[in-house]
């Protein structure tokens, strides 16, 4: 293992670990003492990082409050607090967005269906702009105060960005923002359909982070909420098994399917 601080290859493992489990080593370069989590996300944190993980993962996948995680923990002998659930989120919630992104570059379909849903931030309603392509599967999300030109082209922009996927057909509600948006950012050659009732697919869609985010009684904060909106549909999308019309998955197999799924989640938890 490389030395945080100073990078060099160097090192020597030490006898014993933490008390956590982790590994501990020396730099020959520097001299400097680490562990395993040293420069890490999860540095200093006092909670092994499987039981991070879960809180963290319970936070964005069930409908589940800072103080309900807690007191869940809390029956089970692990103390920690609801702000420290929070904190866990603010680290984490981001790498898991990552790197669920990376793995979609170039998976997306070319038919994209795009629309808005409204979200409460600190009392103020905010657009939550939301694609995704024939089969259901996520190609973007992205938060605005605004509903207008210049939010239509970021999230478009954020869209090709992260699928690496130039569309054939786009499919809105006719909202006067999105021809020259298109046009400006995805070209003159994309089919632009405009119609609620073709929308109707993704209408459905919203519903997974409206369920999730009425318990929360909206957001107290727009960068926390666009984390949290972020992460919580590339979890969604990522657990989500990929059926087609009239395809029937197995209930084994789709168990099978969500731990090996979580499982994946948790190495980029490990990771970060």
């Amino acid at each position: 293992m490389n030395c945080p601080h100073c990078q060099s290859s160097l090192t020597t493992e030490r006898e014993g670990r933490t008390v956590h489990g982790f590994r501990r080593f020396q730099c020959r370069k520097c001299g400097r003492r680490f562990n395993e989590r040293t420069s890490t996300a999860l540095n200093r944190v006092q909670i092994p990082t499987d039981i991070v993980f879960l809180v963290v993962f319970w936070r964005l996948r069930y409908k589940l409050s800072l103080r309900d995680l807690a007191e869940m923990f809390l029956i089970r002998g692990i103390v920690f607090t609801h702000e420290a659930v929070r904190d866990w989120e603010a680290k984490l919630a981001p790498t898991l967005a990552e790197g669920l992104r990376k793995r979609r570059a170039g998976k997306a379909g070319r038919c994209w269906h795009v629309d808005e849903t409204y979200l409460k931030v600190t009392g103020e309603w905010c657009y939550l702009y939301r694609a995704i392509d024939r089969d259901g599967n996520l190609v973007d999300v992205y938060l605005s105060e605004t509903r207008d030109m210049a939010a239509a082209k970021e999230f478009l922009r954020s869209a090709r960005s992260v699928t690496e996927v130039e569309p054939e057909q786009i499919t809105t509600d006719g909202h006067t923002s999105y021809p020259k948006a298109i046009a400006k950012e995805l070209g003159t050659d994309v089919d632009h359909r405009t119609s609620q009732y073709k929308n109707n697919v993704l209408e459905q869609d919203h519903r997974g982070v409206k369920g999730r985010y009425r318990p929360m009684r909206g957001f107290k904060n727009f960068d926390a909420a666009h984390r949290f909106c972020r992460a919580f549909d590339e979890v969604r999308n990522f657990l989500r098994p990929a059926t087609y019309i009239n395809q029937t998955i197995p209930l084994a197999h789709r168990r099978v399917i969500h731990v090996q799924r979580v499982a994946a989640l948790q190495d980029l938890i490990s990771a970060a």
